[in-house]
């Protein structure tokens, strides 16, 4: 007799069974395939767009660098609300299938806006201070930001759902398939680097030598391919059923039938708080939990006074179960909010290049604006501000061949794909022999080790950048103008703090997309990813108010005007910055090991 798959159908509504549909991990490649695609795809625009705004559209720099974060923005944003309706109305297979229709055509629309001279203003240089340049407008504007912000939806619809649809290909009550899905969230870390590193490298280059609509071109076929890939691994799937029930409003009625009976006395016996039969759940439910001693607060919301004759008003009287997932959410909030710091530090390590140094001749005879040119937000300074060392120092590899400025995120990236296998099949055996674990070591135990790596990496970074200021003063270079003068002093010393960053990129960010899965209620197995992309967004949010506050604090003790104020990095004081991180990333990780160590795990779903 075939073994069915608890709580999965495949994508005809029928019973997944095993064997036939194969899940694990041979069919978890038809998910990571397309997430690098869309990720190679996403990290071009990523690259591109400010420039591409400011040369070719002729915004303004702050404009177009804002128009970016904007773009980003909204697919943060975006993703929680395509998590939503893929677990609750659509599925998530078919969200990732619409989300890459979507970002497939509004590809396509850049690739035609940017190809055709009569959809975007005639050619002019934009630093030349006589010259008037004409900005597009009309129908032209309309074109270029409907196609901005339909990838945005796209991206936000296949980011949010695609990591929990692979995890949904193994099944975590076989030991083996829970082993595999530890395995599936590294290689989708590798798969996510893999893509970035093609898009920094064969994407930079085609763009810079044959025009904006080769290098959109190139992602809309990577888009193609996701897609197209994708669809292939459709009969093998196993498909979480759809809840057609929303949970986030299920958890919202928990805290509002909480307060409504905060004057009841719980009873002294709480297996007589309200729940329907167990049997008769396990038929028609896909989950239940047991009641956990923990929130105690919350089981006032499952207090039954007097008897039911009908079903009882959900924002008066709630399930354990109900009761237990708005737990778990509650419990997972500080584990998340302790995140937020590290991406600050993330913000140190990646971003565009060309926000800062126009001016500059690259290899397509272009000129990027001089970097003596005020620039526009703080986040966009944040973000570039690595880059930016690397764009003052020396970037060759041979003598005839230099590291493309836009391409100098590439190291960080490579070195997490020559990582990721060696945690993955050296150091998780290892560990498990020691630990008993079958991933190694715990997720929490994960994210921690990743948090205090951060603070190591902010430390380094600090050490190198007073070891770049030190070749600058001492060869009287204070003032060179980066990429025409570089200093005597090769851009792989960045690569200490950018490996150790990398193994902390690879323990936390896919520690937390495990933890994260694997706690979530069902109904909300899709937004569990989202906490990720929102911890993120947070961290970027939060790093523009920081540099505010630095620069404003220390504006009257330096001669710059603030340790990253202006625009010579040579002469700010951006290893106090560093330092600064390091401090708030050591205290971060105190706060996480006190609330990790009192968060209690979800109990296995006992059926």
């Amino acid at each position: 007799m075939p073994e069915l798959v608890e709580g999965k159908v495949d994508w005809k509504g029928r019973t997944a069974v095993k064997g036939k549909h194969i899940g694990g991990a041979r069919t978890a490649l038809f998910v990571l395939a397309p997430f690098g695609f869309e990720n190679m795809a996403t990290l071009a625009l990523a690259v591109n767009l400010t420039t591409y705004f400011n040369l070719v559209m002729h915004l303004e720099l702050a404009d177009a660098a804002n128009e970016l974060t904007n773009f980003l923005g909204a697919s943060y944003i975006l993703s929680i609300l395509v998590a939503i309706l893929a677990d609750t109305y659509i599925g998530r297979y078919k969200a990732v299938l619409i989300g890459g229709c979507l970002e497939l055509v509004a590809l396509v629309l850049l690739v035609i806006q940017a190809h055709y001279p009569k959809l975007k203003p005639p050619p002019c240089n934009v630093f030349d201070p006589t010259s008037h340049c004409e900005k597009i407008g009309g129908i032209s504007v309309v074109l270029l930001y409907f196609a901005l912000y339909l990838p945005a939806a796209g991206s936000a619809g296949i980011k949010a759902v695609l990591p929990s649809h692979g995890a949904d290909q193994f099944d975590e009550k076989d030991p083996k398939e829970k082993k595999q899905m530890s395995s599936f969230f590294n290689c989708l870390l590798l798969a996510a680097c893999i893509g970035g590193a093609i898009s920094l490298t064969l994407s930079v280059w085609i763009q810079d030598h044959k025009g904006w609509d080769w290098g959109f071109g190139i992602s809309s076929i990577a888009i193609l391919f996701a897609i197209i890939v994708f669809a292939i691994g459709l009969p093998m799937y196993r498909i979480q059923v759809i809840q057609r029930t929303n949970a986030i409003i299920e958890i919202i009625q928990v805290y509002v039938a909480a307060i409504r009976n905060r004057n009841l006395d719980l009873p002294e016996d709480l297996t007589k708080l309200y729940d329907i039969d167990h049997d008769h759940e396990a038929a028609m439910e896909t989950e239940f939990l047991p009641h956990r001693d923990i929130f105690r607060f919350l089981d006032k919301a499952a207090i039954q006074h007097g008897s039911l004759v009908e079903a009882p008003n959900p924002w008066k009287l709630c399930r354990v179960t109900q009761v237990e997932n708005a737990k778990i959410i509650l419990g997972v909030l500080p584990i998340f909010c302790c995140t937020i710091i590290m991406t600050l530090c993330v913000a140190q390590l990646s971003g565009d290049s060309r926000n800062f140094f126009q001016g500059v001749p690259n290899k397509s005879g272009c000129s990027w604006e001089h970097p003596g040119l005020n620039v526009a937000s703080p986040l966009a300074q944040l973000q570039t501000i690595s880059v930016q060392q690397g764009l003052t120092m020396d970037t060759s590899i041979f003598k005839s061949f230099h590291i493309p400025p836009a391409s100098l995120p590439v190291i960080p990236i490579l070195f997490i794909i020559i990582i990721v296998p060696v945690y993955d099949r050296i150091f998780v055996p290892f560990a498990h022999k020691i630990t008993g674990i079958p991933n190694g070591i715990t997720h929490l135990q994960r994210i921690g080790v990743g948090l205090i790596l951060s603070c190591i990496s902010m430390n380094v970074a600090g050490f190198v950048e007073v070891k770049r200021k030190g070749v600058a003063r001492d060869h009287n270079m204070l003032d060179a103008i980066p990429v025409i003068q570089p200093l005597p002093i090769s851009t792989f010393w960045l690569s200490f703090q950018y490996f150790i960053f990398g193994i902390a990129d690879l323990f936390t960010y896919v520690g937390l997309l495990e933890f994260f899965y694997s706690e979530a209620p069902n109904g909300l197995k899709s937004i569990s990813s989202c906490f990720l992309w929102s911890s993120m967004a947070l961290g970027y949010f939060f790093s523009t108010i920081l540099i505010k506050i630095v620069n404003a604090s220390t504006k009257d003790n330096t001669r710059s005007g603030g340790w990253l104020a202006g625009n010579n990095i040579n002469r700010n004081h951006l290893n106090l910055v560093y330092w600064l991180l390091s401090l708030l990333s050591f205290f971060n990780f105190f706060i996480y090991l006190f609330v990790a160590k009192r968060y209690r795990y979800r109990p296995t779903n006992p059926k």
